[in-house]
């Protein structure tokens, strides 16, 4: 379905959650995050970030930490609650929290107890205005308890760590569940009334085959997912030193990687799936993702593709990171320092970047390209095209009609790597990505 051009893909590409990305943060202005909460107007998004799990995989990039010590544990849910404080405070009265996501690790690493304080917090000090409530969740530490908080706080929209359903490659990544636990899991929040239930996915594991991956698709569509997140695993030892663990030798080849991709994707879009994107996909008719996608009102930040499209997305806790139109800021990503800031009131932020007017211009493009397929080039930006364009534009990836770019469907999968040849700090990074597909 989709020509495979190796030297396309050689170099390793951000997923760009955000641009610039975060290889380009640096230590903040000082004031400068205190100074874009107090600046920020109308309806705001919240990111809450829980660094915790239950059981720790080999594979995980994410930052968190096993949850088994209490002490810690409760000291970090201490200043989280501090920094809502804080943070709260800063915000205008006319600031509406349209949303709110709880993410990680795993936010059912803490108690339900926990969490329903975690929201009563949120509730007594922001403006919510009926949000849309979502998390992250692994089934390995799913309980009834759980289900029965998430249904009487009203959270609509889940989604559950799953990656395969083949056990020998669970048991290579550390991520060992039956599938008695993930339809456990399902017929819990289902029954919590969880309307929009998300299955993440993953290619290119240690010894997974093309049979591996339909079988884990097919099993996640009978078991009803309404969203599938079909992600490339990033093996990068080098940065996430925990996937030393994993055999290399096991994992599946460039050419492989790219089969697979294309396999997924086949099967998705003829069972029902409508793409978002490359790697995501929704059912259509009332999921809020597809219809998006189809509208082309589809919008990118550091949760993936996404429906929401306020300005403004704040986030709690260690590592957080907050998007404002003029700056990106990132919260302490040691725990140790992130308690005491917090926990002292003052600000978590100390890291990102300020968004230049040029920033801003080309990560309108960029996310143009990977949320809509096509970008309106401005005079500036087509006046010193990339210089590795026409070689899109010739193999029939790419096509460039007068100042608007497309990305034709022979190209889906190199969406990352033209959306990578409008992004200067990619020339000047030494940081290394995952693969681009």
């Amino acid at each position: 379905m989709w020509p495979y051009h190796p030297d396309l893909l050689a170099t390793p590409v951000p997923r760009y959650t955000s641009y610039p990305t975060a290889a380009e943060f640096g230590a903040l202005p000082t004031d400068a995050y205190r100074i874009a909460l107090e600046g920020a107007a109308g309806d705001v998004s919240l990111y809450v970030h829980i660094p915790f799990c239950e059981r720790i995989c080999y594979y995980c990039g994410c930052n968190t930490g096993h949850a088994g010590r209490r002490q810690r544990l409760d000291s970090y849910l201490a200043a989280l609650h501090r920094e809502i404080e804080t943070v709260a405070s800063l915000l205008p009265r006319n600031t509406r929290v349209r949303r709110v996501s709880f993410g990680g690790g795993s936010p059912n690493a803490i108690t339900p107890v926990d969490f329903v304080r975690l929201i009563d917090s949120l509730t007594v000090n922001f403006h919510l205005a009926s949000p849309v409530l979502s998390i992250e969740l692994d089934p390995r530490t799913m309980t009834a308890d759980w289900g029965e908080v998430i249904g009487k706080v009203g959270i609509e929209r889940a989604s559950m760590g799953v990656q395969t359903f083949a056990g020998h490659c669970q048991q290579a990544i550390g991520r060992e569940q039956s599938e008695d636990c993930i339809v456990r899991a399902v017929d819990w929040l289902r029954q919590a009334g969880v309307s929009s239930l998300n299955f993440d996915l993953m290619y290119g594991l240690p010894g997974q085959s093309g049979d591996d991956l339909l079988d884990s698709l097919h099993r996640s569509r009978v078991l009803g997912a309404d969203r599938i997140a079909l992600f490339g695993y990033a093996h990068v030892p080098h940065l996430v030193p925990r996937q030393k663990v994993i055999d290399a030798s096991a994992l599946p080849g460039q050419e492989e990687r790219f089969a697979m991709a294309a396999l997924g994707y086949a099967y998705l879009c003829t069972h029902g799936y409508v793409p978002v994107g490359f790697d995501h996909f929704a059912r259509p008719g009332g999921d809020p993702l597809a219809r998006a996608a189809i509208d082309g009102t589809l919008h990118r930040n550091f949760q993936g593709f996404t429906d929401d499209g306020a300005p403004v997305l704040i986030g709690l806790g260690s590592s957080a990171i907050s998007s404002f139109p003029q700056l990106l800021a990132q919260n302490e990503k040691n725990s140790g320092r992130y308690r005491m800031l917090a926990g002292e009131g003052r600000l978590a932020a100390s890291h990102g970047i300020v968004r230049s007017p040029q920033d801003r211009l080309r990560g309108e493009i960029i996310e143009h390209l990977l949320c809509r397929g096509s970008a309106l080039l401005p005079p500036c930006v087509l006046a010193h095209l990339p210089a590795g364009l026409p070689e899109f534009l010739a193999r029939g990836l790419a096509s460039l009609d007068g100042a608007r770019l497309s990305i034709l469907p022979e190209g889906l999968p190199y969406s990352r790597t033209i959306a990578a040849l409008f992004d200067p700090y990619r020339q000047q990074s030494p940081r290394r990505f995952s693969s681009a597909v």
